[in-house]
């Protein structure tokens, strides 16, 4: 194994939510279902008002490659479509659905189907036909990772959960690991995979011997790699298991590697075995403000309050509920927001957690430094955003590189918002290159009339 450069080793939190078994909420009393729940372009509404829908019917679609389709998680009466609020984005357009209670499946939906007498093309149809997306909170269209245009030899399945506080992978693995396996094996069996992998942190003992009994007479490999932050994302990873490093700007195909999380392995076994669409998940919702802390499986579209209540509500008042872990999630300032396929927590934190130092200017210490781990110089990168120098910071110092792991924030002295002056950073820089785009475009149009 090798060891990544940089990292931390922030509050683990996990003791919270362990040793909670995944328990299945009920049915809420409405759906908010959002067209935009993955990378790519946001799906259109398939369905109008009134429309009655059952369990797996797709109701959200676009034509564009970088696509995830929508199915209704459940049956009942469309009753809105219309902007709501969501946890990424702010809001989004969003199919509203009414349960009927009756939670019946839509027909035709291929049961019991054998993968090994599948071909290449029928399975990566069954992924995107499911809408799976990568379930570590990234959301990317799984059917793309399937066709890489560079040779493969390397499949991992990312069971690390490096976030602090969340252990939804850690409960599927646990309690559900025949279908991690079969959604591995029906991966390694497309992409032709010669070194298989499922990694998990080592603070995952007791996921570590259910998954290495699984695997006993397969060629798959389980292996723990050090808990050390970000040790789940995904170049870190690459690195981790096989020495190899994603070039600035790349892809894992160009290092012949396939990266997907286990809930995701689990969603692609549901899919291609039994043509199960991705409508429910195992979302972790816990902190130091909620009664009690669970692992929940919940239908798409679930809010935020629905979830929380479930648990008890809050013992404490919460000073922030963030989306995700509290390392690269977002805060969230409406608990009606919808639950989305990349929704591995919720997190519900008081100030003893939060408080944050007043921020003060660059010491200079170079602990950012340190702790990058795609050895980039932060302190440079969130200084240039604060000035608005956008440019500079792409072309001096990389900062379209950043993965936006929080690693340097979490150990800056002086207490500087280095992640969200990144981001900005990186939204200004897709703007003014969206704009420059269209001006292109426009001129050539001009120019050719």
């Amino acid at each position: 194994m090798f060891r990544f450069l940089g990292g931390v080793h922030p509050r683990d939190g996990k003791e919270m939510s362990r040793g909670a078994e995944i328990e299945a909420m009920p049915l809420p009393k409405e759906l908010v279902v959002p067209m935009a729940q993955h990378i790519g372009a946001e799906c259109k509404p398939e369905v109008k008002v009134g429309d009655l829908v059952k369990k797996g019917q797709l109701i959200g679609d676009h034509e564009a490659f970088m696509n995830a389709k929508v199915h209704a998680p459940t049956s009942g009466k469309v009753v809105k479509i219309e902007t709501r609020p969501h946890a990424g984005r702010g809001e989004a357009l969003s199919v509203v659905i009414e349960p009927d209670g009756k939670d019946e499946w839509v027909e035709g939906l291929p049961m019991n189907r054998n993968y090994d007498s599948m071909t290449n093309e029928e399975i990566v149809k069954a992924v995107c036909d499911a809408g799976i997306v990568g379930m570590g909170g990234a959301a990317f269209p799984a059917h793309v990772k399937l066709q890489p245009k560079k040779p493969i030899d390397t499949l991992i399945i990312n069971g690390a959960e490096c976030e602090p506080f969340l252990t939804a992978d850690f409960r599927l693995m646990i309690e559900d690991a025949p279908r991690i396996l079969e959604g591995t094996q029906i991966l390694e069996k497309m992409l032709g995979t010669a070194k298989n992998y499922i990694a998990m942190e080592d603070n995952k003992p007791e996921a570590y011997e259910v998954m290495k009994k699984a695997a006993a007479n397969t060629d798959i490999e389980i292996v723990t790699l050090p808990t050390r932050y970000p040790q789940g994302a995904e170049k870190m990873l690459i690195y981790a298991l096989t020495g190899r490093e994603v070039p600035a700007g790349g892809l894992p195909m160009d290092v012949g590697a396939v990266v997907q999380n286990v809930g995701t392995a689990a969603a692609v076994s549901d899919a291609v075995t039994r043509g199960i669409p991705l409508i429910e998940r195992i979302t972790t919702v816990t902190g130091d403000a909620i009664a009690n802390p669970k692992n929940l499986r919940v239908l798409i579209g679930t809010s935020y309050k629905e979830a929380i209540d479930f648990c008890g509500g809050f013992k404490e008042q919460p000073s922030k509920v963030i989306a995700g872990g509290p390392m690269m999630g977002f805060a969230q300032y409406d608990l009606n927001v919808p639950i989305i396929k990349g929704a591995s927590g919720i997190l519900a934190l008081t100030e003893k957690f939060t408080k944050h130092e007043e921020e003060r200017a660059c010491i200079r210490c170079g602990r950012c430094v340190d702790a990058c781990p795609m050895g980039l110089v932060p302190s440079m990168l969130s200084i240039y955003g604060q000035r608005g120098d956008y440019k500079a910071a792409r072309d001096e110092y990389g900062v379209m590189n950043c993965i936006e792991c929080g690693s340097c924030a979490y150990i800056c002295p002086a207490k500087r918002n280095i992640v969200q002056y990144i981001r900005h950073t990186k939204n200004e820089l897709r703007r003014i290159a969206a704009e420059e785009k269209a001006k292109a475009e426009a001129k050539g149009g001009a120019k050719n009339g």
